[in-house]
């Protein structure tokens, strides 16, 4: 039986209908209300709805219904996923399906008497379902199945485009995420290097505005002091897919400072191959600079700490073997006193650099671990170094200190360096003092010096591998940056914290805190 041509200008019509709506908005529930209400009329439905797959669960939910009391709708949701999952034992059989659009259509309402129903399908792509319920029983025609088809097509097509639409927004919201939350500065440029967007990274290296930053030249922005190799305007860059440009130099902020960036140049090309925009990621270099004249300064130091006792280990023990001179005893005891000492300082430099090594590469310093003796133990330190240097060194530690679980060696370390330190930088007249004060849980061992002090912007890296103040007295001594990083990780791997309090002309206090016990399980098998 053929339709009769006033329902197929009226089917037409909801087509077309259905079909602006697609085009004209993104509103998918606005749509699925179109195609349901096309379909209830075309078909003489009484109640229709639409569900969708949820593709997380991969449940299925009424998202349009017309017909339908609210309240009814959680109840749908659980026939829906009864007729979706059928189980192994019936399948999706003829049979299994009308039992289920039958008790759908009874949670509805009961004088519902017929359904149809319609899968939503997209590229052989289940999408949804399109479901109508007559109020009475007739027989589904060819013409009911192609109209309700043509309804379902036009419902999958806008069903799959906001699906597409959804996609592309987190997608494109996942991307600005990542690039805002970027510690490095992020510029995407159009192929005449203007600037399509930027993060808030680049925006604190720059020192502008980010909303200010859209649409200038890139030359505006990035202003170089000095720049190591061309830039990108002047490289001749082809930006081919393979290709990246790396350029290095000094950025001229908009505030008029300099910062020292390495921009990193990568193309993005379009489906035919043509340039469509350039990604610039921009690091701030200024503590890898730092680092690399660190590791400069540490190779120049260390060059001369080894070469300075190895000079006089070799003059001296020349000297004494000469055959054409016989040395007194006395002349022969200084000069071995002073071999000795020489290599006492080559040994301590080597235990140093083995030391740091294990702790970069392993992270973490091994500990032998027993009762130790703090008070004791500076006091001996303070005894032998007292002599060396002929320096003065008070000891300021209350009776009955507590003895904690460490490693003597290696606290005896942190002991030594820190008083090494506080005799390297203050004045020969002046007093240094080591003591301690305890508490139930802890305790707590301080080296007090009455020397240059160290400037507030120092001090938070006094502790770091290789760094040394720059200042007159650090510039006449001896050392390879390595003592109190060594401190530092030695009372770390203790539990403990260490820190430092100065003022510049008054003398600085380091002061470190270890627990007094550890837990059972961690103690050492006697």
């Amino acid at each position: 039986m053929l339709m009769r041509p006033d329902l197929r200008t009226q089917q037409r019509d909801f087509l077309l209908e259905i079909t602006r709506a697609i085009t004209a908005q993104l509103d998918l529930g606005e749509v699925l209300r179109r195609v349901l209400h096309a379909s209830l009329v075309m078909l003489a439905g009484r109640v229709g709805i639409v569900a969708l797959s949820n593709k997380h669960d991969g449940r299925f939910y009424v998202r349009a219904f017309s017909g339908i009391n609210t309240d009814t709708v959680p109840e749908l949701h659980v026939k829906l996923q009864e007729l979706m999952d059928p189980g192994d034992a019936e399948g999706f059989s003829r049979e299994f399906l009308n039992t289920k659009l039958r008790e759908m259509a009874d949670a509805i309402d009961t004088n519902l008497a017929q359904s149809i129903a319609m899968p939503l399908v997209f590229a052989r792509n289940p999408l949804g379902l399109l479901i109508v319920f007559r109020s009475y029983q007739t027989s589904i025609t060819p013409e009911d199945l192609t109209t309700l088809q043509s309804f379902a097509d036009q419902a999958a097509i806008a069903v799959n485009n906001a699906q597409l639409y959804g996609d592309i927004q987190h997608e494109h919201q996942r991307l600005e995420a990542i690039i805002n939350s970027s510690g490095d500065g992020v510029l995407i440029l159009d192929p005449n290097l203007t600037i399509q967007q930027a993060n808030d990274s680049f925006a604190r290296m720059s020192g502008w505005r980010k909303a200010d930053l859209l649409h200038l030249p890139k030359r505006e922005v990035i202003v170089w002091a000095n720049l190591e190799g061309p830039d990108l305007e002047d490289a001749g860059w082809a930006g081919r897919a393979a290709d990246t440009l790396y350029v290095e130099g000094d950025m001229i902020r908009r505030d008029g400072m300099s910062l020292g960036i390495g921009i990193t140049y990568a193309p993005l090309l379009n489906s035919d191959g043509k340039l469509e925009s350039i990604i610039a990621n921009v690091r701030d270099i200024t503590n890898i600079r730092k680092a690399q004249e660190m590791q400069s300064v540490f190779i120049s130091t260390i060059h001369h700490e080894l070469r300075t006792p190895i000079a006089i280990i070799k003059g001296y023990a020349s000297t004494l073997g000469r055959d054409d001179v016989e040395w007194e005893r006395d002349v022969i005891r200084e000069k071995m006193a002073i071999i000795e000492d020489e290599t006492d300082r080559l040994t301590n430099l080597v235990e140093d650099l083995l030391t740091a090594s294990k702790i970069q590469s392993a992270q973490v310093l091994q500990l032998n671990k027993a009762d130790v003796d703090i008070s004791d133990l500076a006091a001996r330190s303070a005894a032998r170094l007292e002599s060396q240097a002929g320096r003065r060194i008070e000891l300021s530690f209350p009776e009955n200190f507590p003895t904690i679980l460490g490693d003597e060696t290696r606290l005896r370390q942190v002991i030594d360096n820190l008083l090494t330190n506080a005799i390297k930088y203050s004045p020969e007249d002046k007093t240094i003092t080591v003591g301690g004060r305890f508490s139930r849980q802890s305790v707590t061992v301080f080296v007090r010096d009455e020397g240059a002090g160290i400037a507030k912007d120092e001090i938070d890296r006094v502790f770091d591998r290789f760094y040394r103040i720059d200042n007159t007295i650090t510039r006449r001594t001896q050392g390879a940056g390595l003592g109190l990083y060594l401190v530092k990780s030695i009372v770390d791997a203790h539990g403990g914290e260490i820190a430092v309090k100065s003022q510049i002309g008054s003398g600085s206090t380091f002061y470190f805190t270890l627990p007094r016990d550890m837990p059972v399980q961690q103690r050492p098998q006697r």
